[in-house]
């Protein structure tokens, strides 16, 4: 077969991905079509890193019950859906082996899902004082106060933040081979890494994940919203288990455990079919539209 340069079909595959909105790179074979067909349903912490709690429930806890919910939720309602899940029970999973997993079954969407918590801050206070070994001088005598904020409750969903744009190239490289994977054995001599154009795709790729994961998350926080809850809006951080993502990737936090309201509505029946229900509506107002149908 006749070799062609990378140039040549280098406004091809644009025009592909800005089609299939860059979420991912699997093609359905039947249709011709793009769909979304493995989630990766995440559940923050777990094992030895479950520390934050609330009055008398973890976060660990909470966040396992919701996901397992979610994902069974979406298993009955979405047939054309896999799920898999970073951890099914209370077990401790590195950050990087999660997002590794979504990447290494080249997952079209991931979601981990946490609970929220305000920060225990700590001063000295003085709360008597004492007279020295000479019963002259007064000296203070200080204790320890810890506090925590829990009136702040709501809602609140991440993006990945631009400190970490980096850590996602490798990945997007494997993802951009892996779509290329065929024509590029037979159709493109010389593909250096290096190569401006090469970048440029990339970059393309890295932007549409971002606003993909922030059409998500939009979604996610807009059910939370009319669910009732507090909107603390969609937010970027630096956050590690979303860094290295090959596709649109969102953590949410689905409430404050550290507020004793939100807390027992974490923990009850009806509060957590009323989150998975704010979840899967999102996910699948977004499949529709990343699907165009």
């Amino acid at each position: 077969m006749k070799k062609t340069p990378l140039k040549r079909h280098f406004y091809a595959l644009l025009c592909f991905l800005l089609i299939a909105t860059l979420v991912s790179f699997t093609i359905n074979s039947n249709t011709g079509l793009y769909r979304i067909k493995t989630i990766v349903i995440d559940a923050g912490h777990g094992g030895k890193d479950g520390a934050t709690k609330g009055v008398y429930s973890r976060e660990k806890d909470v966040a396992l019950k919701v996901a397992l919910r979610l994902g069974h939720y979406i298993e009955e309602n979405m047939k054309d859906v896999k799920v898999v899940y970073t951890r099914s029970t209370d077990v401790f999973i590195p950050l990087f082996e999660r997002i590794s997993l979504a990447n290494r079954i080249k997952a079209d969407i991931f979601i981990s899902i946490h609970c929220n918590s305000m920060p225990i801050t700590t001063r000295r206070v003085i709360t008597s004082y004492k007279k020295d070994s000479r019963g002259r001088r007064r000296i203070p005598v200080y204790s320890t106060i810890r506090k925590q904020s829990t009136s702040t409750r709501g809602t609140e969903t991440f993006v990945s933040g631009f400190g970490r744009l980096d850590e996602q190239n490798v990945v997007l490289r494997e993802n951009a081979s892996i779509l290329l994977e065929e024509d590029y054995k037979e159709n493109y001599e010389g593909y250096d890494p290096k190569d401006p154009e090469s970048i440029i795709m990339l970059s393309l790729m890295k932007n549409a994940f971002r606003e993909q994961s922030i059409k998500l998350a939009t979604f996610m926080q807009d059910e939370y919203v009319k669910a009732g809850r507090i909107n603390r809006g969609v937010k970027e951080q630096s956050l590690a288990v979303l860094a290295k993502a090959g596709m649109p990737a969102v953590l949410t936090e689905i409430g404050f455990i550290s507020n004793s309201s939100e807390e027992e509505y974490m923990n009850s029946d009806e509060g957590q079919n009323e989150i998975v229900t704010n979840l899967f509506t999102a996910i699948k107002t977004y499949k529709k539209q990343v699907e165009l149908e």
